[in-house]
């Protein structure tokens, strides 16, 4: 059986991240994506290997594209003639789902708005991932991943409080906006069988980050005072914090109810001098900044004494929520991520045998899974049209024509 949503169709006119990622996340869960690119230029993600500075293991693919686009059957078209634009309604007539990242008007412009496609489909779901969504005086300015971590006050929410705005490795935006297009696509399916009508769903980069921050940003709002930014060596509860072990790696410790573990703590690291101390024998003299500052000091020199997996195991054995700090690279070597499917296997049928991020959801009937690569330029061009009733003779004269 395929995933939750075999048998639905989506016409994927997404482009960079944020909408290649909401393709990918429906392909995932079983739905037929076709991604409609440029008959000339495709989707900009194909070269973004050269932007990135990275080197494609294979000449013609990257990384980057394979992340965005598996699990789609690919056409080209030129959408600025009418024949092209014409296929596209053809195949929204037979979709369940037409989604964009258009800048807005350029939809309106191109006949391939909302209003115009629903005429023919009232139970399309019509998605648009915008950068600083549908309304507002900017709300036709572009925008991109790095900009929008910016202006949602991410580069702020880490680091200590002197320290200018932190830089953050692009995509965390678009991959956001990617997931919460996906939510509100899947939402207005939901509706859908409900009512019998679909809906368009506008979801933005900014709107995406403030939702991800929505804690922090509550905070302000309903308390009237922002988070501080947290240093490390003032925090207010020594047990959630990071600490430098004896074999230059990071553990964390989770322990928020700090009073619930702060015994055993202190037994299991070997400090049960200070459990009673007046200093730290609750969180109320503990989180005063001169008792956690002296206390956190003579964490890290306990910490350093012992290697990190040898302090996880006698914290565990504890009951004590502690973890890892760790590398891209220990990430995807972690046996609990590869125990759950969050990196899969997959067969590329150039690159090989090769892992890939799997999938955030497991599904007792019918699981999410890795059925195709990225589609090469145009690959399932024919194939498409084929499905659509055109025939091999009007094909090559769309060929011709240079509509396809």
């Amino acid at each position: 059986m395929g995933g939750p949503l075999e048998g639905i169709r989506v016409v994927d006119c997404g482009h960079w991240q944020v909408g290649g990622v909401a393709g990918v996340m429906l392909g995932d869960l079983g739905a037929d994506v076709i991604k409609i690119e440029d008959r000339v230029h495709g989707d900009p993600i194909r070269g973004f290997t050269a932007i990135f500075s990275a080197t494609s293991r294979v000449s013609g693919r990257n990384y980057m594209f394979e992340h965005c686009d598996r699990n789609k059957r690919g056409i080209t078209l030129d959408l600025q003639k009418e024949k092209g634009r014409e296929i596209v309604t053809k195949l929204v007539e037979k979709s369940d789902v037409f989604f964009h990242n258009w800048r807005q008007g350029v939809a309106e412009k191109l006949g391939l708005d909302y209003a115009t496609l629903s005429q023919n489909n009232p139970r399309l779901v019509y998605g648009v991932g915008s950068g600083w969504g549908p309304e507002g005086p900017e709300a036709k300015d572009p925008a991109m991943d790095f900009a929008a971590l910016g202006r949602a006050g991410t580069m702020y929410l880490a680091g200590d409080a002197d320290m200018p705005p932190l830089m953050f490795m692009s995509g965390i935006a678009d991959q956001m906006g990617g997931i919460m297009l996906v939510q509100g696509i899947l939402a207005a399916l939901v509706d859908r069988e409900r009512n019998g009508i679909g809906q368009k769903v506008d979801v933005s980069l900014l709107g995406s980050m403030i939702s991800l921050e929505g804690a922090v940003l509550d905070a302000r709002l309903i308390l009237g005072v922002e988070m501080p930014r947290r240093s490390r060596s003032k925090m207010g509860n020594p047990l959630w914090n990071f600490y430098w072990c004896g074999d230059d790696k990071w553990i964390i410790l989770g322990a928020l109810q700090a009073d619930r573990y702060w015994s055993a703590f202190c037994e299991v690291i070997g400090i049960q001098d200070l459990e009673h101390d007046s200093r730290f024998e609750n969180m109320g003299v503990r989180s005063q900044e001169g008792n956690s500052i002296e206390l956190i000091s003579i964490l890290d020199t306990v910490f350093a004494t012992k290697p990190r997996d040898e302090w996880i195991e006698l914290l565990r054995g504890a009951g004590i929520i502690c973890g890892r700090v760790q590398t891209v690279s220990e990430v995807i070597e972690d046996q609990q991520v590869l125990a759950n499917d969050y990196i899969v296997d997959f067969d590329h049928p150039e690159w090989g045998p090769i892992k890939m991020v799997g999938f955030p959801y497991k599904f007792s009937r019918t699981p999410a899974s890795m059925r195709r690569a990225a589609p090469e330029f145009g690959q399932h061009t024919e194939e498409v049209l084929l499905e659509l009733g055109y025939t091999w003779d009007s094909i090559g004269g769309l060929r011709e024509q240079e509509i396809i």
